[in-house]
């Protein structure tokens, strides 16, 4: 009897064996459709979006050789403002707006840190946000069908898309639109405050 308990045991903590309440909590635990993804940094690692669950997230669709370009700092100021109430910002290199991302994921890097000093997210570039080939983040977030609030199509680089601690998509922003603007910061803020 007791080496039929052993082997129990063992099975339970080799995951063979579910333990009483697993599904319970694996079912409470199911990834938001909006961090469903899993994509790679500038320096070539994984990154599952699934991990910023629970946090706030602004996902930006960032150039380097745009007018926009300077939105990297009030970018980074609001990372190094409110990282630690639970804010995440995802930059995602694109060079499909008058082609002003040409660089390589190195070059980027590069190019982000001594210029802005970025500390915040930053995913390795994708080939494009826009039509059939688009990045699966970006067909999520531009669809009708998944995000019917606040689809369309990407515009221009430095378009936000927040999504609060539910993993729902609660707000965009145009390009033009600064990142340290009160709209922006005032619904930052909102979803920071629900717990």
């Amino acid at each position: 009897m007791r080496s039929i308990l052993m082997f129990c045991v063992a099975l339970m903590l080799a995951g063979f064996i579910a333990r009483p309440g697993a599904a319970a909590e694996a079912k409470s635990k199911k990834v938001a459709p909006a961090l469903d993804f899993k994509m790679k940094t500038l320096t070539g690692q994984e990154v599952n979006l699934a991990s910023f669950q629970g946090k706030v997230v602004l996902i930006v669709n960032v150039a380097s050789k745009c007018g926009n370009t300077p939105q990297y700092k009030p970018l980074e100021a609001l990372h190094e403002k409110f990282a630690g109430q639970g804010l995440v910002i995802v930059g995602v290199p694109v060079n499909d707006f008058g082609k002003q991302e040409p660089g390589t994921n190195d070059e980027i890097a590069e190019f982000c840190s001594k210029t802005y000093d970025v500390k915040f997210v930053m995913l390795g570039k994708v080939p494009t946000v826009l039509g059939a080939d688009q990045a699966p983040l970006y067909k999520f977030l531009t669809s009708k069908e998944t995000d019917p609030k606040f689809a369309g199509p990407i515009k221009w680089n430095f378009t936000k898309f927040l999504i609060g601690r539910n993993g729902e998509v609660v707000d965009r922003f145009e390009p033009k639109v600064q990142p340290d603007s009160p709209e922006v910061v005032k619904a930052i803020e909102a979803e920071l405050a629900k717990k």
